[in-house]
């Protein structure tokens, strides 16, 4: 078995020193952006409440950065470093692929079960991901009393090589319609546009304000951490992952969407209109738009819709799945073994 070891750092700062230090380059390129160095920094930068980040990195038999699981420790105990903010959860990788190495995660396992943290909580996951196998035969292996829960439902779009035009004559016709009847009294009000910002560029910082804008002044909760979003369009930008679609009507946005395109995946990460413009269907009239783009113009393979089951996402896509979670309890502390009695007893109680 190859001599995998744990070291911890406590930043995605030392992480970068450490990449550089070993002479490691890119990380392995996911398909997921949600699993790159570039997402983590951007949400412990800008998109979390706590401080104190802890970092474990295995290294392999020639002492070089193999993976990165970015964990976070608090009062509960040990969690992902994943909030509202995240879709998925998954490790950062260099070199060859490992995350199919039982091997990486029982080191990652013993690891945590030497340091006796009593709660570990690890989500969203992807349950077809090595990730969450890994991690669930690893820490039961260790001892550990463990459980899986469910995050959210999550929508997509399986494109399966066709067209956009191919693709539109499957959606609704209610859809269609609505679509339709949107253009039309667009341009009944005037002059529109759609711009679809994708690079860093003299419109980068316009089209960032215009989305905020129109997200202040949408139905949307205010985003608890207001440089998050703007942070994130910047980083893909850089990336060439971004996607951000801007609907005008007579010089004013009134809808905005961020999509992420990555290795033949687009996720629609945030959407809002203007209130007071609902009867225009702006906001399916700019998903039409982008979606013709993502398909047509950059060829993916699949539209994510990311988190919930909100009924509006079932027109536009094809399938279903389930984002869950791990939790992993130490019943050999106080507080592992108190909150294992809760957890399971609660479900039993369900019952």
């Amino acid at each position: 078995m190859p001599d995998y070891r744990v070291i911890e750092l406590s930043s995605f700062e030392a992480l970068q020193e450490a990449v550089v230090r070993e002479g490691l380059g890119d990380e392995t390129q996911p398909s997921e952006f949600f699993y790159t160095a570039a997402w983590f920094s951007n949400l412990a930068d800008f998109g979390l409440s706590s401080e104190g980040l802890l970092l474990l990195l295995v290294l392999g038999p020639e002492k070089s950065v193999a993976l990165c699981l970015p964990l976070q420790h608090s009062r509960q105990g040990l969690t992902s470093v994943s909030n509202y903010y995240s879709s998925l959860f998954g490790p950062i990788t260099w070199g060859r692929p490992i995350t199919t190495d039982a091997a990486i995660w029982q080191v990652i396992a013993r690891h945590l079960r030497q340091q006796r943290w009593p709660v570990i909580s690890i989500s969203p996951l992807d349950t077809d991901a090595p990730c969450y196998r890994g991690l669930n035969d690893a820490l039961r292996n260790e001892g550990y009393a463990v459980d899986d829960f469910f995050c959210f439902g999550n929508w997509y779009l399986n494109v399966a090589e066709r067209s956009f035009a191919d693709y539109a004559q499957t959606l609704p016709s209610a859809l269609r319609n609505s679509i339709a009847r949107g253009q039309r009294r667009l341009t009944k009000q005037g002059e529109w546009s759609i711009h679809i910002q994708s690079q860093v560029d003299d419109l980068l910082e316009a089209s960032i304000q215009a989305f905020v804008h129109v997200y202040q002044h949408s139905w949307k909760q205010p985003e608890p951490h207001a440089q998050f979003i703007p942070q994130l369009v910047r980083t893909a930008a850089n990336q060439a992952w971004l996607r951000l679609g801007i609907l005008s009507l007579k010089g004013r946005a009134i809808a905005a969407q961020l999509w992420l395109v990555k290795d033949g995946k687009a996720s629609i990460y945030k959407l809002a209109y203007l209130e007071g413009f609902e009867r225009l269907s702006a906001g399916s009239v700019l998903t039409h738009a982008l979606m013709q783009h993502a398909v047509d113009s950059d060829g993916v393979h699949e539209v994510d819709y990311l988190t919930g089951d909100d009924a509006y996402k079932q027109d536009w896509m094809s399938h279903r799945r389930e984002r869950r979670g791990l939790v992993a309890f130490d019943t050999r502390t106080i507080n592992g073994l108190w909150t294992c009695a809760r957890h399971f007893g609660g479900k039993l109680l369900k019952r």
